[in-house]
């Protein structure tokens, strides 16, 4: 790619590493999928720059801010980029393709290696996620895997891409379960734009003419909202029903959240939300149940009187093709199980004869 040349986002898989020479704290709210931070102001260098800049003018900005800026980069050339060969072609980026990323693109080729500088830096690269999401959604063929809570969806999902299906899992890129328990201890959700990002990523690799498998999301995955693009397409794409029976989804449910029993008090605290709805006496004995560990009637009762009478009705009111959807029986959640699960949830779309499907509601789309 010619140095004269505005490099766009698109073209961005051209190069051999991604530097993002933003801030430590811009990197975290959101960057290019695989860049590498090396940033030519940190979050508190940063700052000063800022300040001086509207106390002092630019010119006191600019002087103090260059001297960071020079030691800074005389850093990553001793550290960071000391091994890179004469070949190695870094693609650089700041917040809208200016002074920072400029300033270290001038150094990288001084030295002689062909780094370029991404025209409209993170700015167009957040534009062009959007547009993805915008242009690619429309054009997906999903198949959206509904089904009572603990009938393993998210574990199908992954099976399904072992099995080399093309997968979507929103609660991944969310990092959460998208449940009233479903948030991760110790591990917080990411910022919505980096949640966009993964999706769009995603999206950008995909055979469109191959389906997508995707669990069947609310709008809001613990504090995020999934884009309303693919909200749309997904209320009015093909259903396939997993249908557990409430004793393997409470064996499933105990395995796979047995961490809420590591904090006590933090699950009482969560059952709190419920009381509303549910009552006091109710939910207290669900707070005793979770401060003595006893998770399995917890889980238990949450099925049976919060998650499931309003499961079907809540399906029929968000999925257009609810009344058509295609079932296949899972009557065992065990790792085996969810392989054989996966391989009649593929039969499905090849019209093979799978032991596990029941017969499909309607004809195949």
């Amino acid at each position: 790619m010619s140095r004269h040349q505005p490099t766009r986002p698109a073209d961005r898989h051209a190069f051999d590493a991604i530097i993002d020479a933003r801030s430590p704290a811009e990197f975290a709210e959101d960057h290019i999928p695989g860049a590498i931070n090396c940033p030519v102001l940190d979050d508190e260098e940063r700052a000063i720059v800022g300040t001086l800049y509207h106390q002092q003018g630019a010119f006191e900005a600019r002087r103090v801010g260059g001297a960071f800026v020079a030691a800074n980069l005389a850093r990553h050339l001793r550290e960071r980029f000391a091994d890179q060969p004469q070949s190695w072609r870094p693609l650089v980026y700041c917040w809208r393709g200016g002074m920072r990323s400029g300033s270290m693109v001038q150094w990288l080729r001084l030295v002689g290696w062909d780094a370029q500088q991404l025209a409209g830096g993170y700015k167009a690269f957040r534009r062009h996620m959007i547009a993805t999401i915008e242009a690619l959604v429309p054009r997906l063929d999903l198949r959206v895997l509904v089904g009572a809570t603990g009938s393993a969806k998210t574990r199908v999902l992954q099976q399904l891409a072992l099995q080399g299906a093309q997968v979507l899992d929103l609660e991944h890129c969310a990092q959460h379960k998208g449940s009233l328990l479903g948030a991760l201890p110790g591990v917080p959700q990411p910022s919505q734009k980096n949640f966009e990002t993964q999706i769009a990523t995603v999206l950008e690799r995909l055979d469109l003419a191959r389906p997508l498998y995707v669990e069947g999301e609310s709008a809001r995955i613990g504090r995020l909202s999934v884009p309303v693009p693919l909200v749309e397409r997904l209320r009015a794409a093909p259903c396939i029903e997993i249908e557990a029976p409430a004793p393997e989804r409470l064996a499933y449910l105990l395995r796979d959240y047995a961490y809420l029993g590591d904090d006590p008090e933090a699950l009482a605290q969560r059952l709190a939300a419920l009381t509303e709805l549910h009552g006091k006496e109710t939910v207290q004995r669900w707070q005793g149940w979770a401060r003595t560990h006893d998770l399995a009637p917890l889980f238990g009762e949450l099925m049976e009187r919060h998650y499931d009478p309003h499961y079907g009705r809540s399906q029929a009111r968000n999925f257009a093709q609810w009344e058509q959807r295609q079932r296949v029986a899972a009557p065992d959640l065990s790792p085996t199980g969810l392989d054989r699960l996966a391989r009649a949830v593929l039969d499905l779309e090849s019209n093979r004869p799978a032991a596990l499907t029941l017969q499909a509601q309607a004809a195949p789309d």
